[in-house]
């Protein structure tokens, strides 16, 4: 059985993939801050060691945050791997493995 060669991709992406984390966690916070407005009426959502906020409340910033974080987390993250893919014919994925 002949062995794979391994393909210098996967780091030659690790730059990208950092500069797209990046800037898609700035415009994750800037969607949950507007998010939060429109759910809340309210500038700045509750942080979980705020003493005048409920669990409810604590709870569903928590919620929304983190499906914010994770769909635009995803878009970049795909986004990145395809642009790769159309450029060089290598997706850059070793594996079919999870993100971590």
């Amino acid at each position: 059985m002949a062995k794979k060669k391994k393909s210098k991709l996967p780091l030659a992406y690790k730059p990208v993939g950092f500069a797209l984390s990046w800037a898609s966690g700035a415009l994750a916070g800037l969607a949950f801050r507007k998010a939060w407005k429109v759910i809340r009426h309210e500038d700045d959502a509750p942080d979980a060691l705020d003493r005048d906020r409920g669990w409810g409340e604590i709870l569903l910033a928590a919620a929304v945050q983190g499906a914010i974080f994770a769909a635009v987390r995803s878009a970049a993250d795909r986004t990145g791997a395809k642009a790769i893919e159309r450029s060089t014919g290598v997706w850059p994925a070793q594996d079919k493995g999870g993100r971590d």
